[in-house]
Parts: structure tokens; C-alpha cells; sequence
């Protein structure tokens, strides 16, 4: 009667952990994180802001960056409610609804973004490819019809995700050991098996972060080709230049992920702090770092920042 009423009670909360084995230490946590998130914020908030206001910048490439933007701070903005409840308010616990909402809207934007990188990779193709027929083959039309269908498929992928773990009975433990609700962490839980789930979760990394990994190196392959047939040095640079925020980009979601699957895989010996690390850096790194590299890396962008603070100070 007891294990029946557990279970009952799990399937209505989560526990969610700040610092694992240091529940003490979290505050510490509360000023750093609000930081990162205000970054995330301001920096993405600047550079949409930039090329709305910047005709010069309505072009394809910048089009995708405000996209990326966008996914950036949606995929922030879905670990914020746990992680503000946790740090700063001392309220781990999440009802069993919200954490199923926010699993799903954490792997969703997670693969937007990664599609929405693929969609850069082939605007870089494009762009050095054909360029005299780059605006004409990547239109507005065009653009808004790639940016429904990455976000099409990674609502189709994820959606089954919380019927799956509704599905899942919870008679154990129901402290989860992140900030935040994930598919992986959540099915370790369920007291019944969970081979569907684990196949479901391997196909969907398979098809799409693999896949999507292979098509953006392969778009490389293709495009360092064709920059190795441009006669004049210089031409060569300038061209590869134009890659480098988004092979940037690419690292920071990517080498993340793959530190964070092989700490899950290969690391249960390592203490459960490195795996919230690890966890921490791949969902709030990139929207914070991803501004900044675009910011440095892209002369226009760069240069009309600039100009927006000069033209302040000019005024003060």
C-alpha cells in the first residue's frame, strides 16, 4: 500500500538538484547564473536588435543568425523557471505536468538549434558557391520555408517524448539529477523498462544531431573544395573568414554534447558534480558565447555595435 501511494506521489513531482551533495552551497549559484542569463539576454536582445535596424545586414546569412538569436534565448528561457526556483528561491520540487513541459521544450529547441546551424552551413555553401546567385537562390521565401521546416521537424521528433515518459511508472526515487527536466534523466527513474525510451532517445540522436553533424561537415568538405579553386590567395582568406563565426558556433553546441554524452556513457565513476557541469555548460554556454563570437568575428555586426555606442557617447 505503501509503494502504490509512492508511486502515486511521484507521478505528481520531481525533485530537481542544484549542487549535488552540497544543497547548501546553491545561493552561491543564484548570482552567477542570473549573470549568464542577463548576458544571454542582453547579447541576443543586441544583435537582433542590430540587424532589424541595420538594412545593410537583411541579407540571408543575418536572416539565420536572428534565428540562431531567437533559439538561443527560447532555449534559455526554458531552464530558467527551475533554475531561478532552485538557486534562488530554494524550491526544488517541480510538479510531474511542468517537468514533462519543460523536457519537451529543452530537446525541442535543442534540435531547432541544431538545424538552424545546418541551415547556416548550407548559406555558407551557397554563398561561396554560387555567389552571384546567392540572394537570388536563398529568398525570403525560401529562408521563412527552411526556418518552419527545422522547427516542424523538431516539434515531430520531440513530441512523443512526454507521452513516453507519462507512459512510465515511478515507484523509486524521484530526485532527478539535474536543474532542470530531461528525457534521460527522468526514465532512469521508472521502475518498469525503459528500452523503448533509450531506443527512441538513440534513433533521435542518431537522425538528427548525427545526421546533422555529418551534413554540416560535409557542406565543409564541399566548401573548402571550392575555396581551394579560387586562383587568388586573399580571395581564399576572405571567403573562409566569412565561415568562421559559424564553424564557432558549431564547436560550442557540438563539443559540448559530445562531452556531455561520453561523461553519461563512459563516467558514472565521476562524481555526479561533473555531469551537472557538464549538463550546465552544454544548455547555457553557446546562447551566451554565441552573441559574443558573432559579435567579434562579424566586421558588420561588429562595426555597427560600435557605432551605437559612439553615437551614445557622443550624445552624453
Amino acid at each position: 500500500m505503501m509503494n502504490s501511494n509512492a508511486s502515486h506521489a511521484n507521478h505528481h513531482s520531481f525533485i530537481l538538484t542544484g549542487i549535488p551533495g552540497m544543497p547548501e552551497k546553491n545561493p552561491w549559484m543564484a548570482f552567477p547564473l542570473g549573470l549568464l542569463y542577463t548576458l544571454t539576454l542582453l547579447g541576443n536582445g543586441i544583435i537582433l536588435a542590430v540587424i532589424k535596424v541595420d538594412e545593410s545586414l537583411h541579407e540571408p546569412m543575418y536572416y539565420f543568425l536572428s534565428i540562431l538569436a531567437l533559439t538561443d534565448v527560447s532555449l534559455s528561457m526554458s531552464t530558467l523557471p527551475s533554475m531561478l526556483s532552485i538557486f534562488w528561491f530554494n524550491a526544488p520540487e517541480i510538479s510531474f505536468d511542468a517537468c514533462i513541459t519543460q523536457m519537451f521544450f529543452i530537446h525541442g529547441f535543442g534540435g531547432v538549434e541544431s538545424g538552424v546551424l545546418v541551415s547556416m552551413a548550407f548559406d555558407r555553401f551557397v554563398a561561396i558557391r554560387n555567389p552571384l546567385h546567392y540572394a537570388s537562390i536563398l529568398t525570403h521565401s525560401i529562408i521563412g520555408k527552411i526556418g518552419i521546416a527545422v522547427l516542424t521537424r523538431a516539434v515531430c521528433v520531440v513530441f512523443p517524448v512526454p507521452f513516453l515518459i507519462k507512459r512510465l511508472p515511478f515507484c523509486h526515487s524521484n530526485v532527478l539529477s539535474h536543474s532542470y527536466c530531461l528525457h534521460q534523466d527522468a526514465m532512469r527513474l521508472a521502475c518498469a523498462s525503459t528500452r523503448i525510451n533509450s531506443l527512441y532517445g538513440l534513433i533521435i540522436v542518431i537522425f538528427t544531431l548525427g545526421l546533422d553533424a555529418l551534413i554540416i561537415l560535409f557542406s565543409y568538405v564541399l566548401i573548402l573544395k571550392t575555396v581551394l579553386g579560387i586562383a587568388s590567395r586573399a580571395e581564399r582568406l576572405k571567403a573562409l573568414n566569412t565561415c568562421l563565426s559559424h564553424i564557432c558556433a558549431v564547436l560550442l553546441f557540438y563539443v559540448p554534447l559530445i562531452g556531455v554524452t561520453m561523461i553519461h556513457r563512459f563516467g558514472k565513476h565521476l562524481s555526479p558534480v561533473v555531469h551537472v557541469f557538464m549538463a550546465n555548460i552544454y544548455l547555457l554556454l553557446p546562447p551566451v558565447l554565441n552573441p559574443v563570437v558573432y559579435s567579434v568575428k562579424t566586421k558588420q555586426i561588429r562595426r555597427r555595435i560600435i557605432r551605437v555606442f559612439q553615437r551614445r557617447k557622443n550624445r552624453t
